[in-house]
């Protein structure tokens, strides 16, 4: 066997038929406990050859893991959009724009790259940049707060919660767009209704925003 056939027979034989059914309901199909894959992963340490491999074998576990061995600078902007077309699940999707994109030297260039993108995952991707860089980077934000107002309600669920994101950070972060953010928020009704367990703070933008800014307010 070859090594990247060693790690996935490794990740088949963690496969537990509970976790799986856990997962696939949140857009992960897999079956391996995520300490346990962590593990496997600390255990081969950095590896982009073997990363490589892993992704591209469409295995969701080692596509995980491909990640977590992976570091920001090895891959060009070129490989990170093809990883993120090719990523078989939400948690790949998030951890792929977490651990690598974000900290990559071409994540500005990825964000303008996806922004306009016509799949609404790759969108989503380019609106969770533009969360991550709206505090720091010199975007318009009028515009992105006009985008939301015009888009967010009907856009699919996964580019709906990168654009409530970025509309809860605008609210949040800038106080001369605070009351327009709150506004939106209202209108649109994203997100109100969202089950929250006992001590978190709902993704509501309105609520969001409001006991975010109390927090930092005191």
């Amino acid at each position: 066997m070859t090594r990247v056939e060693d790690v996935l027979a490794e990740l088949a034989a963690l496969e537990d038929p509970k976790a799986r059914a856990v997962n696939e309901r949140h857009g992960d199909p897999h079956g391996v406990n995520l300490t346990k894959l962590r593990a496997v992963a600390k255990s081969l340490g950095t590896d982009r050859e073997l990363a490589g491999e892993l992704w591209d074998s469409g295995d969701v576990a080692g596509q995980l893991v491909a990640l977590l061995i992976s570091r920001p600078k090895q891959y060009t902007a070129d490989e990170l959009d093809a990883m993120l077309r090719s990523a078989r699940s939400d948690k790949a999707h998030d951890w792929l724009l977490n651990y690598l994109v974000k900290k990559s030297p071409h994540a500005g260039a990825l964000r303008t790259r996806w922004w306009g993108d016509a799949d609404p995952r790759v969108r989503a991707a380019g609106w969770a940049l533009t969360t991550h860089a709206v505090t720091t980077a010199d975007l318009d934000r009028d515009v992105l707060l006009d985008t939301v107002a015009r888009e967010m309600r009907d856009a699919p669920s996964k580019l709906q919660w990168a654009m409530n994101e970025t509309l809860a950070t605008i609210g949040i972060e800038d106080p001369s767009r605070r009351a327009r953010a709150l506004a939106i928020g209202e209108e649109l009704q994203v997100l109100a209704d969202y089950p929250v367990s006992k001590g978190c703070v709902s993704p509501f933008a309105p609520i969001w925003i409001t006991e975010m800014v109390r927090r930092r307010e005191g």
